[in-house]
């Protein structure tokens, strides 16, 4: 069966039986309503991870035992600069107790001066003598205070549980992947909102602040600033509609593609819930842009219908002649987009994958309610008075500017677009190339610099010397390897040269901490804070220690070596990276091996890295699926070229922009891309559908871009305007990563449909010859 004969009976099924079909959609859409109704906020620490990249897996094979990256920290401040008092240490003890008993944290990971833990070391005349830091007895009095404070010095946590002025102190606490109370995949933001309110809310008072930090605050902060997605959500609506109404002059019209659009968000997120998904608070954009999309197909088929109708046919048949002319292009342009959003599915990154679920499943269901839902409903309207009508003065307006446009269909302004076109793609491509992969900013890339967390952030790391970002290293060895003098030296040479790569704070392994206890059975002679070659009193230097510090496991065959970085900028993870595995190389034997890696910025090493090695392969697929499906539709390499060739130059102008903007390409950045390209196509077909058939029939480029720009022009217009200017709203988000979705889509939607309607035509201008 032709494609032609296959839409004719498709046509009629839908046309004849046009109440069953209402009712067959409404039925769906209640179902899909309460279903949707269920649809929760879902985060996970574990999406936003790589967790087939190799760095994962030493990360989760040694998370028991040295803790993970999903980390909780508290600052608790006094506000006189002076923690030594009886309020503070009465506040910090009860921080400490409602952290310990938060559902879903780990408490052999809880780290505080209230810790039994956090143990002092001090060298006296017959050896060492040491004990917690706050002692069973401690009463918060003066002789007290005095006593902890000085064990806080022997213990040495001054600038790393205590800051370095003595104004706060801070708890470290780990949080695990299951609730032990529910055994159910942990919450994590009600864990966000727990620490907000049983931590910053009850203890923030009388002359004391709270400050937290850790990815589970973080998509807090994130989920609380997408609820601001609703505003932008109905203030898109609404100029949306104004947008269609200045179009269409009719408020029936006005309301159908806006409400087969909110159809099909409904249904999208009832399957979402239905299949067993929450709603990430980094994807929650994605609703809004499945409404865009269905907007701008289904201002088409208004665009059509009322064509039609102005040629004399009833509001039936002129629904009946879109459905035909539009299914196959608009069918083509909206699988563009869902098989462009699917190959994301090809990045191991839940979070993502996540994305690419959702995107494709609500530009899936755009078929069914704009392309089939809407041109039923319109069927029912009666267009004989409600039809666009174009006065005389208004119709030469857009013949004469439709004239103009036909122009760059001819070889002179052609060659000038051309040549334009080439320029700004050779430049982009030259300053894209210096895009940069993950954060580019201090603080969270997500939020603000002047959000709550990032300002907690920029407080912890100015009063601790030692930075919230770190890295571990793992070395695995042989059972007791840490008393084998060959392999701590090893890690010690190790150490040394990771300290001296830029970007490295500071660095502690197991075998640092052995050298200052070996000097402190030498009386603390410095001459002795060296690693001792008799294996006795290695042991002697290192029973001290105990696998709870986090430098080595029960058998002391895993001893990370933890590397405190000056921030998690793209660069510096790069740098430490790369000398990381050349030291690795050059120290890694049979009996111990030096592996990356955990920790935060161990994590968005991996991140990064998997971004990277996703780009090309990512692009590749999305082009790929495009180039195959406008194949099957124009069936001519051409044409396919043609809307192509645009997409794929606007695409490099985005990262250009990127660079220009310090944009990095990160989980958040990296599926913009792919969504722009996805529905960037649509102008391109639209309008290219048109042009086919006129070229089909022998008419001249130039007078088939004209035909095309009469028939297609004004709705390709103000979808991408109307696109573009919705994601626009996008700018004054509170979250970061949401301006800057907006600031690329925007540009994606403008630019893209500007190249259809200028770099097409002047493309065909060379590709089709003037038929005699």
């Amino acid at each position: 069966m032709s494609i032609d004969a296959f839409i004719n009976r498709f046509e009629i099924l839908i046309f004849r039986h046009r109440a069953f079909v209402l009712t067959l959609f409404v039925l769906l859409t209640a179902f899909f309503v309460q279903q949707a109704s269920h649809i929760k906020l879902d985060a996970a620490f574990t999406k936003n991870i790589p967790l087939n990249h190799t760095y994962m897996k030493t990360y989760l094979k040694h998370q028991e035992n040295f803790g993970g990256a999903n980390n909780i920290l508290v600052s608790v401040c006094a506000a006189d600069g002076d923690i030594f008092s009886e309020g503070f240490f009465t506040t910090l003890e009860e921080v400490h107790n409602k952290l310990f008993f938060i559902p879903g944290v780990d408490r052999t990971q809880v780290k505080s001066l209230f810790s039994p833990s956090t143990r002092f070391v001090e060298i006296v005349e017959g050896g060492f003598a040491g004990g917690p830091v706050i002692p069973s007895d401690f009463k918060p009095n003066e002789r007290g205070l005095n006593k902890v404070k000085g064990n806080i010095e022997k213990a040495g946590i001054v600038g790393s549980m205590v800051a370095s002025d003595y104004s706060c102190s801070l708890l470290r606490a780990s949080l695990l992947d299951i609730n032990p109370q529910t055994g159910e995949k942990l919450d994590t933001l009600a864990i966000a909102k727990q620490l907000e309110e049983d931590l910053r809310t009850t203890y923030e008072k009388d002359g004391v602040s709270v400050h937290i930090i850790g990815f589970a605050k973080m998509v807090g902060d994130v989920a609380n600033g997408a609820m601001g997605v609703v505003l932008f959500f109905a203030i898109a609506i609404a100029i949306t509609a104004v947008m269609v109404y200045f179009f269409c002059k009719s408020k029936i019209l006005t309301l159908l593609p806006i409400a087969c659009s909110l159809i099909a968000v409904v249904w999208q997120m009832g399957a979402l819930s239905t299949l067993g998904f929450g709603l990430d608070p980094m994807s929650i954009l994605i609703p809004f842009l499945v409404f865009a999309i269905g907007v701008s197909h289904g201002v088409q088929m208004i665009n059509a219908v009322g064509k039609n109708v102005a040629k004399g046919f009833t509001s039936k048949e002129a629904a009946q002649m879109s459905f035909r002319a539009l299914l196959v292009p608009g069918g083509v342009a909206l699988l563009s987009d869902t098989v462009g959003f699917i190959t994301l599915l090809s990045i191991d990154i839940g979070i993502i994958r996540e994305l690419a679920i959702t995107a494709s499943l609500g530009v899936a269901l755009i078929i069914l309610t704009n392309l089939v839902l809407l041109p039923v409903l319109v069927s029912y309207v009666n267009m004989a008075k409600r039809a666009p009508s174009e006065n005389e003065a208004a119709t030469k307006k857009y013949d004469a500017l439709w004239l103009n446009m036909s122009k760059l269909a001819t070889k002179g302004p052609a060659t000038t677009v051309l040549i334009i076109v080439a320029i700004l793609y050779l430049v982009g491509f030259y300053f894209s190339q210096g895009m940069k992969i993950g954060d580019l900013h201090a603080g969270a890339s997500a939020l603000h610099e002047d959000s709550r967390y990032n300002q907690d952030t920029f407080l912890i790391t100015d009063r601790y010397t030692i930075n919230v970002d770190y890295m571990s290293v793992i070395v695995e060895s042989t059972e007791n390897a840490c008393t084998d003098y060959r392999i701590m030296d090893t890690i010690s040479q190790f150490q040394w040269k990771m300290e001296n790569v830029p970007g490295v704070q500071s660095a502690v392994s197991l075998a640092s901490v052995a050298k200052v206890v070996n000097a402190g059975y030498n009386e603390g002679n410095l001459k002795w804070r060296t690693l001792p070659r008799n294996q006795q009193t290695l042991v002697q230097s290192i029973a001290r220690v105990p696998s709870s510090s986090g430098l080595l496991n029960s058998d002391c065959s895993v001893m990370p070596v933890i590397l405190f970085t000056e921030d998690h900028k793209a660069e510096t993870i790069d740098r430490i990276v790369a000398e990381v595995k050349a030291a690795a190389a050059e120290f890694n034997t049979d009996d111990i091996t030096f592996k990356l890696a955990s920790g935060p910025v161990g994590v968005m090493a991996a991140t990064n890295e998997a971004v990277a090695e996703a780009q090309t392969p990512m692009m590749l697929y999305v082009y790929g699926a495009v180039i195959l499906l406008c194949l099957i539709s124009f069936k001519s390499v051409r044409a396919t070229f043609v809307v192509v060739l645009p997409l794929y130059v606007v695409s490099t102008l985005a990262q250009w922009l990127m660079t220009m903007l310090d944009i990095g390409l990160t989980v958040s950045t990296l599926p913009v891309i792919a969504l722009g390209v996805g529905i960037g196509v649509d102008y391109g077909i639209y309008i290219l559908s048109t042009m086919s058939q006129q070229l089909r029939s022998g008419v001249a480029v130039k007078d088939a871009y004209l035909a095309a720009l009469k028939e297609r022009g004004s709705a390709v217009l103000l979808t991408g305007i109307t696109l573009a200017v919705g994601v626009s709203t996008w700018f004054f988000s509170a979250l970061k990563f949401q301006v800057d979705m907006g600031i690329l889509l925007t540009f994606m939607f403008l630019v893209n449909m500007l190249a259809a309607i200028m770099v097409i035509p002047a493309l065909a201008t060379f590709l089709w010859k003037e038929k005699k």
